[in-house]
């Protein structure tokens, strides 16, 4: 009598259960499938051959683009991937594979968990403190400072995470076979958990290719098409803040079109690289 009452209690908990993350799904969704939906509709108008080859306008001049900011998000996100892919990458390989959990590897994973929960406009004013404001001037490589700082931990932290997946006795297998610890540890541990590796790379390339409170305090923006890298950038995120704020109609198209770019870029990168490695994996 007693188990079937816990039975029964038991199974009205689960639909209970069901049934709220249903609705939870269910709302995000719809609150997802919305915001795409005025995402495409504004963006789809807006979207032309000018955006591709001319830079923005002037304040009130109708027409112009967002070559210039496309160049320059497109500088500034690849030198940061450049920088926090093979850190991040060597990082994770070295806490899992050499520090057997010392005081050092809890240090760091601390700091990785702190950094990834750090607004990241905290890390905005902190390269605005130690590098814009010595050097008095707003820069590319300011923005490729900052984005490294906000992708390296993302990317560590799903490095560490994936090869600790890693079934030990492959590590064995290959250890009783005469292979060294690096080894090992790049040819057979990281081979293994590349996918989730490259997932890692792929977040944090999602997240940096939106930010904007950062790049305000670093790169800050360009009117003009540059690859100047030591001096004020165009790029994506703060033209959109600042043409979707505007009075002018033209910038707001603009704005709406540049929302659209990215959300494309990003998707078109994730399909691609996924559909990559998935052929690379099988074989």
């Amino acid at each position: 009598m007693m188990n079937t009452r816990l039975y029964q209690k038991r199974k009205i908990v689960n639909w209970i259960g069901l049934v709220l993350s249903m609705f939870a799904m269910f709302a995000g969704l719809v609150v997802l499938s919305w915001i795409l939906y005025v995402l495409f509709k504004n963006g789809l108008q807006a979207l032309t051959l000018n955006i591709l080859f001319e830079s923005t306008p002037a304040p009130g001049v109708d027409g112009g683009g967002l070559a210039n900011a496309i160049v320059g998000s497109l500088l500034m996100v690849l030198f940061a991937v450049l920088v926090s892919m093979p850190i991040g990458i060597f990082a994770g390989v070295y806490l899992v594979e050499y520090s057997r959990q010392n005081w050092f590897a809890r240090l760091v994973y601390l700091a990785t968990d702190i950094m990834i929960s750090t607004p990241s406009i905290i890390l905005g004013l902190f390269v605005y403190a130690i590098y814009v404001a010595q050097v008095k001037h707003f820069s590319g490589w300011a923005g490729v400072l900052v984005l490294s700082l906000l992708a390296t931990p993302v990317i560590l932290k799903s490095t560490t995470n994936m090869l600790m997946l890693v079934p030990g006795g492959l590590r064995e297998a290959a250890f009783a076979l005469g292979a060294s610890r690096w080894k090992t540890s790049f040819s057979v541990t990281l081979r293994v958990a590349k996918a989730g590796v490259v997932t890692g790379v792929l977040l944090a390339l999602a997240r940096i290719s939106g930010e904007t409170a950062p790049l305000l305090f670093t790169a800050l923006n360009n009117q003009f098409f540059s690859l100047n890298m030591n001096a004020p950038l165009a790029n994506l995120p703060v033209v959109i803040f600042q043409f979707a704020l505007s009075p002018y109609e033209n910038w707001e198209r603009l704005a709406w079109a540049g929302a659209l770019l990215i959300t494309l870029m990003v998707l078109f990168i994730n399909i691609v690289a996924r559909a990559f490695f998935r052929n690379r994996i099988a074989t």
